[in-house]
């Protein structure tokens, strides 16, 4: 027992805390959390994964491992909640937010950091591959699953095209594999603006709860919280091995995989008008229960 407690006060309660930051500005202040999200999202974000692109010890082979198996559990914890979706009669924009809020997950602003607490700079490397690689699909096939009916697959994937973060990826890679030396005026404002993002990512957690509440589904509430935060760890942690993935891949991939439904989710359900009540109130309750599996869960790694 003072095992756990000591994993959680020293990687779980931090992000806790700097949440509820948030939480408090945006109860006493009224900050529109906004701005402070479209400045991470479009600048401290992608500047964040150029720069540990360049700088990590991550081959590229394990750069592409990490990626394909994110977007493989992210795909099949999709599938998985179609299916509980048709099992139990959902229809509309019921349906459509059940499946954003068990599919996505919150891979940025508390799965990097948790991480970067339990597994140090490196995991936060790793950490951000799976971030990019759920971003993408959380602005692509995420958007699609909210507009069923009322935009094409194509122009649902047009929506990839503004995901900052792709094109740090490609930019990352060139840079370090062809050995390019950025002069220090333009390396150390990128590095600077990247050091921003998981401090902002948590103030927007806590922005984004301090509005959420209980939706009246609470039946189907709780089966999205059974598969975001049991089966989708559950479901990482067998296909870790099939990818190759092996010590700290593993242990971030899986933690990555048990992180609560995702913020980006609300936004979209929001844009949307599909059922937005229900997707923040996934994302409050998957937030503040998932200490209770994150923290075990962070003991079997060995963080």
């Amino acid at each position: 027992m003072n095992e756990l407690l000591g994993l959680f006060s020293d990687n779980i309660l931090p992000i806790l805390l700097a949440a509820a930051a948030g939480f408090l500005i945006r109860k006493t202040l009224r900050v529109d959390p906004r701005p402070i999200s479209q400045a991470t999202f479009y600048v401290f974000s992608p500047a964040l994964v150029f720069t540990l692109l360049v700088t990590t010890g991550i081959v590229v082979e394990d750069i592409l491992r990490m990626m394909a198996f994110a977007a493989v559990v992210i795909g099949l914890m999709g599938v998985i909640s179609w299916a509980v979706s048709r099992a139990v009669r959902l229809e509309g924009g019921l349906a459509a937010a059940f499946m954003l809020s068990t599919t996505f997950l919150n891979a940025g602003n508390y799965g990097m950091s948790v991480n970067k607490f339990a597994f140090g700079d490196l995991g936060l490397a790793w950490a951000s591959l799976f971030f990019v690689t759920s971003a993408m699909l959380n602005n692509s096939v995420g958007v699609y699953i909210a507009t069923i009916g009322r935009r094409s697959p194509f122009r649902a994937l047009v929506g990839l095209a503004k995901v900052p973060a792709v094109y740090a990826i490609p930019l990352g890679l060139i840079v370090r594999t062809q050995g390019i030396q950025l002069p220090l005026a333009l390396w150390r404002p990128i590095e600077l603006l990247g050091s921003a993002t998981v401090p902002c990512m948590l103030l927007i957690l806590g922005m984004q709860i301090g509005v959420s509440g209980l939706p009246p589904q609470r039946g189907l509430l709780a089966f999205a919280t059974a598969l975001r935060l049991l089966v989708s760890p559950a479901l990482a942690w067998i296909l870790a091995p099939v990818f190759g993935l092996q010590a700290i891949g593993f242990q971030v991939g899986v933690l990555e995989a048990a992180m609560p439904s995702a913020v980006l989710s609300t936004i979209i359900a929001i844009e949307f008008g599909v059922e937005p009540g229900f997707v923040t109130g996934a994302v409050l309750v998957t937030t503040v229960l998932s200490p209770l599996t994150l923290t075990p869960l962070i003991a079997l790694l060995g963080g």
